[in-house]
């Protein structure tokens, strides 16, 4: 199973971009997509998820300005970041819990590599 991300890039304050992830490979189910966050010197965070169903929960930091959606027939999640701060700058991961066989019921968490976004004047 590989997760790929795109469109990343450099934008300035203000602006918007829209990532997006797509899984492939051996995949039976997906349960919950998401996108985290890590910034230079920090942990990486937290920044959105979205189930199977559409449920969706965000970080303080990023409600009201990024949306969370997904397109379940091509196994894709997207990120919609509007009105950018200079503090979301960071490299940004999408990951997704899959259960990649049908004859096992375990689900794995596995991870992008990571798409630059820089918000910057």
């Amino acid at each position: 199973v590989q997760l790929e991300e795109s469109g990343g890039g450099l934008v300035q304050p203000g602006g918007s971009l829209r990532l997006s992830c797509a899984a492939s490979g051996s995949i039976f189910s997906i349960n919950y997509m998401g996108w985290y966050r890590q910034a230079p010197g920090n942990q990486r965070e937290l920044v959105a998820t979205i189930t199977s169903g559409g449920n969706t929960n965000y970080a303080d930091s990023v409600k009201g300005r990024f949306t969370i959606s997904r397109e379940n027939a091509k196994n894709t999640v997207f990120l919609q970041m509007n009105s950018l701060k200079p503090e979301d700058t960071a490299v940004y991961y999408c990951n997704a819990d899959i259960r990649p066989h049908s004859m096992s019921l375990r689900f794995y968490i596995y991870w992008g590599q990571g798409t630059q976004v820089t918000v910057s004047s």
